[in-house]
């Protein structure tokens, strides 16, 4: 007598789900994602995320809702009625925020790259510093949970979500820091007022001389008038100690991903239309930059 198994259920197909941008190989396109698929990948879930990847393709998951310390989505499975599934991370105190505001302030560059939409490289130096992370530390400060009956967690359901969810972050790394509990808005209001106490520590501009000792001001050089300039103004000087290495942007689309959602072309979004073009023609330029043409 053989054994006998039932054949693997088939998901449900589904009209107008969350389908992954990515068609193969691996999701995630910025070093932000990535980062969150590889905690995820440390996991060990072997077939499971397989099976994810194909629900996040297939367009299985029906909605995605990204709010402080929770993920809430429906996936549709085999079953009429869509899974619920909860993603879930601790939330960062008012205090923990603080420090970790203090730290960005520090860096004029941090303020500059989110404003563009983009994720600065160091910014989890920035919580370290305020003895905090910014993605989840460990798999056990990610909890999960689906309404399937699978006796495994995470389940391919789980999986699709968080694969949704990393391509989320792409297009909008602030999803990332909502997650943690500071919203955009808030966060850069905050950033421009701690920016703006930093550059003005003494008082209102203009108060006291200008360089003066405990300001922390710039001292004030006179610049000579232009016409006694002229004959070198367009004089660089000399630059044999000046070293460029060009950067391409982590994010070379941001531009783009800050157009309005009613931009679509054919029911596709322009960005979307654009991207690949922009990226290509970044890393030309960065090669053309440091090989030369």
């Amino acid at each position: 007598m053989s054994d006998w198994y039932p054949p693997p259920s088939r998901p449900r197909p589904v009209e107008g789900g969350l389908k992954a941008r990515s068609r193969r190989g691996a999701i995630g396109e910025t070093w932000w994602s990535r980062r969150f698929i590889d905690l995820l990948e440390s996991l060990r879930l072997g077939a499971r995320l397989d099976r994810g990847r194909r629900y996040a393709r297939a367009g299985q998951v029906l909605d995605l809702d990204v709010s402080a310390g929770a993920v809430a989505a429906r996936v549709q499975g085999s079953r009429v009625r869509p899974y619920k599934v909860r993603l879930e991370v601790p939330v960062l105190t008012a205090a923990e925020w603080a420090r970790v505001e203090e730290a960005m302030a520090g860096r004029a560059v941090f303020a500059a790259m989110l404003l563009a939409g983009e994720m600065p490289r160091d910014v989890e130096e920035a919580f370290a510093a305020a003895g905090v992370s910014l993605f989840p530390a460990s798999a056990r400060e990610l909890v999960s949970s689906c309404s399937c009956p699978d006796w495994s967690n995470p389940c391919k359901h789980v999986a699709a979500v968080y694969y949704l969810l990393a391509e989320a972050f792409d297009r909008d790394p602030f999803l990332i820091l909502a997650w943690r509990g500071r919203r955009r808005q808030e966060l850069l209001d905050h950033l421009r007022v701690l920016r703006g106490s930093a550059a003005d520590p003494g008082g209102e501009p203009g108060d006291g001389e200008a360089g003066g000792e405990g300001t922390g001001a710039v001292p004030a050089v006179e610049a000579p008038p232009l016409a006694e300039c002229l004959d070198g103004f367009w004089v660089a000087g000399d630059l044999e100690g000046l070293h460029v290495r060009p950067r391409a942007a982590e994010v070379p689309d941001a531009l783009l991903r800050q157009l309005e959602a009613g931009s679509d072309l054919g029911g596709q979004r322009l960005s979307e239309l654009l991207a690949p073009a922009y990226r290509t023609l970044t890393v030309a330029a960065e090669r053309r930059a440091l090989d030369g043409p």
